[in-house]
């Protein structure tokens, strides 16, 4: 067993994108990161690179979530190397993006095990270990909170997950575990590149970023600093919450203002060749 005095931290699909961000931000306090993955050890021993780089260490450690005893596997592996943990973080994710008509019990079966199941059965064990308290936080999408094309698998059991975090937030607390979400708008990763331009038919990017109060997407940093935060101190008495990262997708409604005409338009949003004026830009005022 490693003896060491750090933060012990597991993340799930930490080799790449958001996962690997966030355990980079972890190794800046000298966690010691559990990276791991599932086909990819390149990736993954790159990932631990980075957080021994930023002043953390940890291991490497394959799994696939979609599998009870890969997933015993892997915190058994935790256990006898640390014999605790502090930090649970489910970030991996994967599902068909179909209409529900087009739902096979494939489908289903995988949503299901690899973003809710694998949540609760990792939580689970994590709790086992965290003897001194800890935090546990899911990942999860707008698709829990608003309906979308294509996106009824992933996000019914990205709102499964929300709503396992309020029961785990209230029964491990007495242990003082806090558990949290993180909901992610139009954050942009390969996951948002492969649905909006892979998925046949799908409606350009561009339209919905333009509805958008800060019509731009997220980044995977701003994702890994809210997982950051409430993984830190800072957040020790917020238990049972989500937090959405998503640029204010899901506070607007039709009618957007985006789609408005003037002189409404005006009211919130420049007109469209503001830009190109040099008198409408506030810098380029001079003292008379």
């Amino acid at each position: 067993m490693a003896a060491t005095t750090a933060p012990i931290a597991l993340i799930t699909g930490a080799s790449r994108g958001i996962g690997r961000l966030l355990a980079q931000k972890l190794g800046q306090r000298g966690v010691t990161v559990v990276v791991t993955y599932k086909g990819n050890a390149d990736l993954a021993e790159e990932s631990l690179a980075d957080v021994r780089a930023a002043g953390g260490d940890g291991i490497t450690a394959q799994v696939d979530i979609e599998q009870p005893e890969s997933i015993d596997a892997l915190f058994d592996l935790v256990r006898d190397t640390y014999g605790r943990l502090d930090m649970f973080v489910a970030n991996a994710a994967a599902s068909a993006f179909k209409p529900v008509a087009d739902l096979k019990l494939h489908h289903l079966d995988r949503s299901y095990a690899t973003n809710a199941r694998s949540f609760v059965l990792g939580a689970q064990r994590a709790a086992e270990l965290m003897d001194r308290g800890g935090r546990i936080v899911v990942v999860t999408s707008y698709g829990s909170l608003r309906a979308f094309p294509t996106y009824a698998a992933l996000g019914a059991a990205k709102a499964m997950t929300e709503a396992y975090t309020k029961y785990m937030a209230v029964e491990f607390g007495p242990r003082q575990i806090t558990v949290n979400a993180v909901n992610g708008g139009l954050i942009d990763t390969d996951s948002l590149d492969y649905f909006y331009n892979s998925v046949p038919g799908m409606a350009p990017m561009d339209s919905v970023l333009s509805k958008l109060p800060l019509q731009r997407p997220g980044t995977a940093d701003d994702m890994a600093d809210a997982v950051d935060f409430l993984l830190s101190d800072k957040a020790s008495y917020i238990t049972g919450q989500t937090l959405s990262v998503d640029g204010g997708l899901t506070v607007i409604a039709p009618p957007y203002w985006a789609d408005t005409t003037s002189p409404l338009r005006d009211a919130v949003l420049p007109p469209a060749d503001a830009a190109a004026d040099p008198a409408s830009d506030p810098a380029s005022d001079t003292a008379e």
